[in-house]
This record gives C-alpha cells, sequence and structure tokens, in this order.
C-alpha cells in the first residue's frame, strides 16, 4: 500500500490485507540497511490475525521516496505523519535497532496515539563503532560484511526455523546490498548508522512514554548488547523483558520466538 506522506509517496506492506478501521493496528519500523521485509513472517502472521499492519520503508529506503531521515527525531515526525496519512489514530508500534529508537521517540512525542511499544534489539546509547561509521561512509560493502558477522550468532538456524540450506548471513548481506544500491544519491547506511550514533534523547524519551513497554533482546547480540538497555529498562515505567536465544538478528534467527513475544505482548490490554 502507498501513501503520500509529506509529500513523497511511503511504501508499506499491509500483509495483503486491506485495512479496516475496525480492527488494531501495528506498525514494524526496520533498522539501517533494511526495509519492510525484515518483518515477513511477523507482519503476515498479524495481518491474518485481526491487526491492520503497516510495515514501512523508511524515507528514501527501496520503495519509498523522500530524503532518508539524518536524526532520529526527524524519522519520528515521519511515522506520525504516516499515521495521519493513513487515518491511524492509535497503533502498537513494534521497532527494531535504529527502528527501536524511532518508535521511542515517537511514543514519547506522541504518547496518546501508542498504545504498546515494543523495542527489539535495541540500545540507548545506541554508540557505533568509528570504524563501522567510517566503513559505511567509505567502505560500504566491508561494512556490511563487519555487520552481518556481529548481528549473526547461527550462520544458518536449525531446519525447523527457515528450512534446510537457509543461509541467514547471505540473506541479510544480500538484503542490506539490495537497499544501499536502492538510493544512488544518499548514503542511507551512513546516515542511518550516525542517526542512531548521534540521538541523545533516550532518557527523557523513556520517561515520557506512557504505554506498556517491551524489551525483546537477543542473548548472543553483539550489535545491542543486553547490558546496554539497562538505563531504559530501569526507567521505563511498565516495562517487560523477554530474551531470545539470537544475534541481533531476532526476527530470522529466532523468528517464532519473536513473533510469540510480539503476540503475547501487543495482544495484553494496554492499561
Amino acid at each position: 500500500m502507498h501513501y503520500t506522506v509529506n509529500g513523497h509517496t511511503t511504501y508499506c506492506y499491509t500483509g495483503g490485507k486491506a485495512f479496516d478501521a475496525a480492527k488494531p493496528t501495528v506498525v514494524f519500523i526496520h533498522g539501517v540497511l533494511n526495509d519492510h521485509s525484515v518483518w515477513i513472517l511477523q507482519s503476515r502472521w498479524f495481518a491474518n490475525h485481526g491487526w491492520n499492519v503497516l510495515a514501512l520503508d523508511l524515507p528514501g529506503h527501496c520503495k519509498s521516496e523522500g530524503p532518508p531521515p539524518a536524526s532520529v527525531e526527524e524519522a519520528a515526525q515521519f511515522v506520525v505523519a504516516l499515521l495521519d496519512a493513513a487515518g491511524v489514530e492509535k497503533a502498537a508500534l513494534v521497532g527494531h535497532s535504529f527502528g527501536s529508537l524511532i518508535a521511542l521517540e515517537v511514543a514519547a512525542r506522541a504518547p496518546g496515539r501508542v498504545t504498546h511499544l515494543a523495542l527489539v534489539g535495541t540500545a540507548y546509547p545506541m554508540v557505533v563503532s568509528p570504524a563501522l561509521l567510517d566503513g559505511a561512509l567509505n567502505d560500504p560493502q566491508r561494512a556490511i560484511a563487519m555487520v552481518n558477522t556481529f548481528s549473526h550468532s547461527l550462520l544458518a538456524p536449525p531446519p525447523s526455523s527457515l528450512g534446510p540450506g537457509t543461509w541467514l548471513y547471505g540473506s541479510s548481506r544480500a538484503l542490506m546490498r539490495r537497499v544501499l544500491a536502492s538510493n544512488r544519491e544518499h548514503n542511507v547506511f551512513h546516515i542511518g548508522f550516525k542517526a542512531c550514533n548521534d540521538y541523545a534523547s533516550g532518557e527523557a524519551a523513556i520517561e515520557a512514554v506512557q504505554c506498556p513497554v517491551l524489551f525483546l533482546l537477543g542473548d548472543a547480540d553483539q550489535m545491542t548488547p543486553q547490558r546496554a538497555t539497562r538505563t531504559l529498562v530501569a526507567k521505563a515505567r511498565n516495562a517487560r523483558v523477554v530474551t531470545v536465544r539470537a544475534g541481533h538478528a531476532l526476527m530470522s534467527e529466532a523468528p517464532d520466538e519473536t513473533l510469540f513475544a510480539l503476540r503475547d505482548f501487543v495482544s495484553a490490554p494496554s492499561a
């Protein structure tokens, strides 16, 4: 589905279902150099179990037009504008990595519009190493390889996950290369990493959040290790922490566990 947001076309994957104002809505926000497809299992499940789904491509990424957001705050403003364009009064927000910071900032800026806040693979501050920042700017293919090494605890999941022969590292690398190539005018890799690294409002934001908060973390996450969530968890009013056996790429390494945690969380009453 396409919406016009801030004068540009924005793409949202809906799981193949038409929007129904009578149903609750969940918004999925991807991380750096990803797109809506990282939520494919989770978004399809919710779309087929009574939810409106908006799994977006951030501006300047793949199917969405416009300049890529240069800060978490700018991206949060975009998400609020997307809710307006879609006619969504309230929604549950699910964000991964960079997307988790965006979701957090949205919930702080528009608390009356967010029923549940799920922060997947999150950290604050979300410090990006100088080597990765430099690589994203000057040698993005090498940086993509570095990120994938740090993001996965397994090169391939057990057959029960995504099927025999599935190679998580290779599929993630291919996606990141495709997203990078989708924007020839802006380096969305470096812009996204810099936005994560520069974000300095996490503590104030979590204190402003009024809805329940889920911290969904990977026990082997090297990009956003569990210890980096302590400040946010301590300051959240209504927090729940769920840890799954995975690295930073929770949605692909532990797809079922990630889905079940999100399902149980957003299905619970918000008050």
